[in-house]
């Protein structure tokens, strides 16, 4: 049976997966830096993925591309709460998750409106994380991130171990399992191999008894294969995360909410047996 988190996660539509929409408002995101980093051009951009189908909106103000260069809380909560306070206002109603690994600017932003923390060290960043989200009743998502890449690690067992970490700490701070959702990560200290082979892992993640994430959206793997440039790795994208939805995949993180619902679409109609 597919998976169905509990609020506030919002409720998995009927017939397919969560599309987790993108909204860097960072002037150096690997993708999008610069793009939607002030408030209005970022209220808009929000607004215009809601239209499309977004079911979840993940803002996030500090870039967690290789080589970016940390932030502050204060900086990150400058960038990220005026967006949310503003659509707060505009009576904005999809869902919204925090993309920070900072409990401080976790906190500002479920203040702000946010409902959902998107983790990318999975508690194990800021040991008062796991705290402030059992407090706030706020759903979780637990990304596998190392600092540096080890081609000769078996990163699946790695990605098991880490979970297994995380979901420890989740339970000792109250955290229930059904607010929670893995990501394999893919693109954090990991090698072509291993982003790939850490893909064709959703099914072992899926037995731990929990949602997965896939987040793949324009990602370096996919120039790495296709030798595109950034802004040219729709079409990768998209293949990947239909791959991602058959191996079992809940949540999708995408750039592109229409071309992803497509494929959707598209994938449901070919497969009506089937109700992910």
């Amino acid at each position: 049976m597919p998976s169905q988190l509990a609020p506030p996660w919002p409720r998995r539509p009927e017939g397919r997966v969560l599309v987790m929409g993108i909204l860097n408002v960072t002037p150096d995101s690997f993708s999008d830096g610069g793009f939607f980093a002030q408030t209005e051009a970022a209220i808009h951009h929000a607004e215009e993925m809601a239209i499309e189908g977004a079911d979840i909106l993940d803002i996030g103000g500090e870039s967690t591309r290789p080589g970016a260069q940390p932030i502050t809380p204060a900086e990150e909560i400058g960038r990220v709460v005026p967006v949310l306070k503003a659509l707060r206002e505009r009576h904005f109603e999809t869902s919204i998750s925090i993309d920070t690994y900072k409990s401080e600017t976790a906190r500002a932003a479920l203040a702000a409106g946010a409902t959902i923390v998107n983790d990318v060290w999975a508690l194990q960043h800021d040991p008062a994380m796991a705290h402030l989200v059992a407090e706030a009743g706020a759903g979780l998502v637990m990304m596998h991130n190392r600092a540096v890449k080890d081609e000769s690690l078996d990163i699946v067992e790695d990605m098991k171990r880490y979970f297994d970490r995380s979901l420890g700490i989740a339970r000792m701070a109250g955290i229930p399992e059904n607010r929670i959702a893995l990501d394999p990560g893919v693109g954090f200290g990991k090698t072509l191999d291993q982003n790939l082979l850490a893909i064709r892992a959703i099914p072992e993640l899926k037995a731990m008894g929990l949602p997965v994430l896939l987040g793949v959206s324009r990602k370096s793997f996919l120039g790495l294969l296709t030798n595109r440039p950034v802004m040219e790795r729709l079409p990768g994208s998209v293949a990947a995360a239909m791959l991602g939805v058959d191996l079992g995949a809940d949540i999708l993180r995408v750039h592109d909410i229409g071309p992803h619902l497509d494929a959707l679409t598209v994938r449901a109609a070919l497969r009506p047996e089937t109700t992910a």
